[in-house]
Parts: structure tokens; C-alpha cells; sequence
């Protein structure tokens, strides 16, 4: 039994985690492998913040613009002016972000009209979560459950109309199943990168929250809205490395080899050969969603499977030192910032939909009577959520700021709600007579192919509406053989997993035959 439940360790979970057990209310964290596999860990450009009030309605119009006009403006609002309290805070629990003679070093990113962006070198994600397991480990009335994995919410009544959480059943290490009652839970378990072929996020980003609350009768909204990273490492036979925004904001240019070739031979402004000048008058430095798109009908018409990062026109040194991570990586491959240009493409990155919630994380569900309700007990923050702050498109380093603002709200609600040490003992335990270990053959690895390859190749970045059909009936033939092993077998994490990235992946090809109009990340040839 626990007071609240958080799902994830990112800066939302233990953000919230800590705040909440802080209030004296006893606090579970189910993370499903270590502390530190999580998104936030990998996130390296920065945390979008107006640190003046001069810089306020300069934000709100950038984050507007970028989401393609359907953001909330209450939301953003909301977000950007509590964005300076929210740095404030994680400074208090020990991040370090850069600083010069002027205060914080402010780095800029696409979209962005000002330079706004903390970080801390090029690991921003890395420092912030550092800084938060270090305060976590140290708090009193809570408990970290490392190797554990969420597998359904439970529900107080699942015949009740309007829907209540009481508890939540979590594997365990060992393969057992446990039952845990709590008043709250807080869904704060990341995105669905995995759902695709190419994906700049860690390998537990399978959608395990949005299937499991959507499961139990929460809203989802949004999910057509897939953002593609641009930028990252495209060498063959290596997972994708993200190259973080903010090296295009410090200068580097997208090319062609053509584009190199003209460079080479013409000399001036690199930028001035970047194809991206076709597409906006930004250049490298539109935002996501229009860069991605022009380097993938780029790849398309050259046939070549990258576009190049040059960065030969910066001084090498100096961005190195800014860049330590990247550099890093880069030299295991032979490649160094300030000399060679670097091949990147586009990869799934993040899901700007997710679980419907209110300005406080408080989670949305839609009953029989189609009346839109809240949902008593169940919180979703961070990417998980879809709090109506990055409409169609998320800007850049935005998604740090909307963890943070919303897991200090939702603490607050949280702690406003809950009374310590009154939730129900009583609950079903898990399913478990009757099953047998899951076969060994059981074709669990080519499914998981196959759904990824079917997302890639029919739900990617650019879709028509006959590859939306044709991925919406191979999805349906891989969630009926999923469903017959998760009915006769034992409960693994690979099971698990594979069912709701098949769960997931329904919601979005069903939210992208459904979206009409070709708006910010969602683009359908035949919409045009």
C-alpha cells in the first residue's frame, strides 16, 4: 500500500515523487529499469525558460506559432510565466545549469526568437536527472522501485460509468506480479519512440502509460502529432544518436553533398547553400517539423539516406568544449566537430499527444455519457501527457519546462487531495491461475519487427491515406495474435511491452486517418 504511485523516473516522476513524499504522503517510484533510463537522461539541448518578464510574450508567440495555432493559450500562458519559479526550484535540488558574466549562458534552438535556453553543456537531461535521483534517494517516506514494471492501473469499479483508480499491479524482478493500492497514481512514464524503427529515445520508451491509462478509460488526444528529431546520427549499423538542436543554434548548417560541393567551390556564408533556405526563410533554424520534412524529401529525390550537419566554418575548439557529449560519441566513429561534416536524418523523437489532462495533470476520461470528466485519482506529466501546451508541433526545449511546471502542479494538487495513509487495502490480485511460462517460440521478436516497420514505412513522417488502411489491418493481425499469448502466459516485460506498442500504434494511425488536414507534424500527401 502507498498514499501515490508515480510511474517513471524523469524530471516529471521524481520531480513530483519527491515533492510529494516531501508532504509527508508515503510515495512508491515503479521504473522499469534503472533511475536513470529515462528521456530526461538523454535530453541534451536545454530547458526553454523566459527568465524576464521582458521575454514572456515573446515566448508565449514563439511556442503559439510553432504548435501551428492549436496549442492552448491559457496553457502556454500559464506554463511560461511559472517557467523562472520552476528553474528556481531545480536549482534548489542541485542542477547546475552554465552560466557567463551575464548570468545563465543562453544557448538558442529553432523556433525560437531570443536566446532562452538553459543547459548545462550539451547533457542538460543528464544533470537535471542527476541532481533529482541524488534528492530522491535522501527523501523520507519514499520508496524507489528499480526493475519493476507498471502493467495495468486498477480499477475501483470496471463497470462503474464514471471511472476511479484504487491501486496498480506491477512486475516485479522476479517475475511476479504484486498489487499495490494507493489513492493517486501519477503516470509519468515517457513516450513511444519504439513504436518506429529509428528512434533517438531509450529503450524503455515503448508507450507502457498511455496504453495502460487509456486501457482503464482515460482520454487520450493529439497522437497523429509524431515529432522526428532531424538531427540524428545516421551511420549504418548504429542506433540513433541525437545531435542535439542547439548546435544548429550555435551555427552548424544543413546540406546536401551537393550543397558541400557548391560551398566548396562558390566560398561566403555557408548558410546561404543550405537547402533549407527552399523550404524557410529560417534556414536550419525552422522549427522541427519543417526541417525533418525537408531533409526526408531531400534523402527521397537524392537517394542518398542522409543530409549533412557542416560545422567546418566553426571555430573547433570552442565547439567541442560546448559539445562535450556529442564530441564524444562522434570520435568513437572518426568524426570531429569543427571539421567533418556529419551525416544525420530524421528519427522519431517525441509525442506531442498523449493522456488528455487538466492544468494540473489531473487526467481526463470520457464516459458513456460522452460528458468530458475528470478522473479521480489518475495524473499523467511529462511527454506521457497532452496538457494542450505544444498544439501540433512541440518548440524546442519546451518539453523540460511543461515536465517541471506541471509536476509541481500536480504535486500540489496531489498534496491538496490525498490524506496519508487512507487507501484501500482490499484488491484483486493478478490473473494468475492458469497460466503457463510464456512459450519459447513464441514470435514476439518479428512481431515487434513488423510493428515497427509498419509504423516506419506507413505512419512516419509523410502518409497517405491507403498506407494508413494497410497499417491499420497489420496492426489489427498483430494485436490478435498478441492478445492470444498475453491470455495464456505468465506476464514477461517483452510481452508487455509488445502490447502496448501495438495498443499505442493503434491510437496513432487511427488520430491520423482521422486528422483531415495537414497541420504541423501530421503531413498526408493525399490531404494536400
Amino acid at each position: 500500500m502507498a498514499d501515490v504511485v508515480v510511474v517513471g523516473s524523469g524530471i516529471a516522476g521524481l520531480f513530483v515523487a519527491t515533492r510529494c513524499a516531501r508532504a509527508g504522503l508515503s510515495t512508491l517510484v515503479v521504473t522499469k529499469k534503472n533511475l536513470s533510463d529515462s528521456s530526461t537522461n538523454w535530453a541534451q539541448g536545454g530547458i526553454a525558460a523566459a527568465m524576464s518578464n521582458t521575454d514572456y510574450d515573446a515566448h508565449i508567440a514563439d511556442t503559439i506559432e510553432a504548435g501551428c495555432g492549436l496549442s492552448d493559450p491559457r496553457i502556454v500562458e500559464m506554463v511560461i510565466r511559472e517557467a523562472s519559479d520552476r528553474i528556481e526550484d531545480l536549482i534548489a535540488s542541485g542542477v547546475q545549469f552554465d552560466t557567463n558574466e551575464d548570468g545563465f549562458d543562453l544557448a538558442m534552438e529553432g523556433g525560437h526568437s531570443s536566446r532562452r535556453i538553459l543547459h548545462s553543456k550539451d547533457a542538460t537531461g543528464a544533470e537535471i536527472e542527476r541532481a533529482l535521483i541524488v534528492e530522491a534517494r535522501a527523501s523520507p517516506n519514499l520508496e524507489l522501485l528499480e526493475d519493476h514494471m507498471a502493467v495495468d492501473l486498477i480499477l475501483a469499479d470496471k463497470n462503474a460509468e464514471i471511472k476511479r483508480i484504487s491501486g496498480i499491479w506491477v512486475l516485479t524482478p522476479t517475475g511476479e506480479v504484486r498489487t499495490i493500492s494507493a489513492q493517486a497514481i501519477i503516470i509519468a512514464a515517457g513516450g513511444a519512440g519504439h513504436i518506429y524503427r529509428q528512434t533517438t529515445n531509450p529503450s524503455v520508451a515503448t508507450g507502457d502509460g498511455i496504453a495502460m491509462a487509456h486501457r482503464a478509460g482515460a482520454k487520450v488526444r493529439d497522437l497523429e502529432f509524431v515529432q522526428f528529431h532531424p538531427t540524428a546520427l545516421a551511420l549504418y549499423g548504429e542506433r540513433p544518436f541525437l545531435i542535439s538542436e542547439a548546435l544548429r543554434g550555435h551555427g552548424a548548417i544543413l546540406m546536401t553533398s551537393e550543397n558541400m560541393v557548391e560551398l566548396k567551390n562558390g566560398g561566403g556564408e555557408p548558410a546561404q547553400y543550405s537547402f533549407m533556405l527552399h523550404h524557410d526563410p529560417r534556414g536550419s533554424l525552422a522549427t522541427r517539423d519543417i526541417v525533418a520534412r525537408a531533409a526526408d524529401q531531400v534523402m527521397k529525390k537524392t537517394g542518398e539516406n542522409c543530409v549533412w550537419l557542416v560545422t567546418s566554418h566553426l571555430d573547433s575548439q570552442e565547439i567541442q568544449e560546448r559539445f562535450p557529449t556529442i564530441q564524444s560519441r562522434l570520435k568513437t566513429h572518426g568524426l570531429t566537430l569543427g571539421i567533418d561534416a556529419l551525416p544525420v536524418a530524421p528519427a522519431a523523437h517525441y509525442m506531442v499527444g498523449g493522456i488528455s489532462v487538466d492544468e494540473n495533470g489531473l487526467a481526463k476520461q470520457c464516459p458513456a455519457c460522452s460528458n468530458e470528466v475528470q478522473y479521480p485519482g489518475l495524473y499523467s506529466i511529462g511527454e506521457v501527457a497532452c496538457t494542450g501546451l505544444h498544439g501540433a508541433n512541440r518548440l524546442a526545449s519546451n518539453s523540460l519546462l511543461e515536465a517541471v511546471v506541471f509536476s509541481h502542479r500536480c504535486a500540489e494538487h496531489v498534496i491538496a487531495n490525498v490524506t496519508a495513509g487512507e487507501g484501500e487495502m482490499s484488491l484483486p490480485e493478478w490473473r494468475a491461475d492458469g497460466l503457463s511460462s510464456l512459450v519459447e517460440h513464441a514470435p514476439l521478436k518479428s512481431d515487434r519487427i513488423a510493428l515497427q516497420s509498419t509504423m516506419t514505412d506507413d505512419v512516419g513522417l509523410v502518409k497517405r491515406n491507403a498506407r494508413l488502411q494497410r497499417a491499420q489491418r497489420r496492426l489489427d493481425f498483430l494485436r490478435e495474435e498478441v492478445d492470444r499469448i498475453w491470455r495464456g502466459s505468465l506476464p514477461t516485460r517483452e510481452v508487455i511491452e509488445l502490447r502496448n506498442m501495438i495498443h499505442v500504434s493503434r491510437l496513432v494511425t487511427s488520430a491520423a486517418i482521422n486528422r483531415k488536414e495537414n497541420i504541423g507534424l501530421h503531413h498526408n500527401l493525399d490531404c494536400d
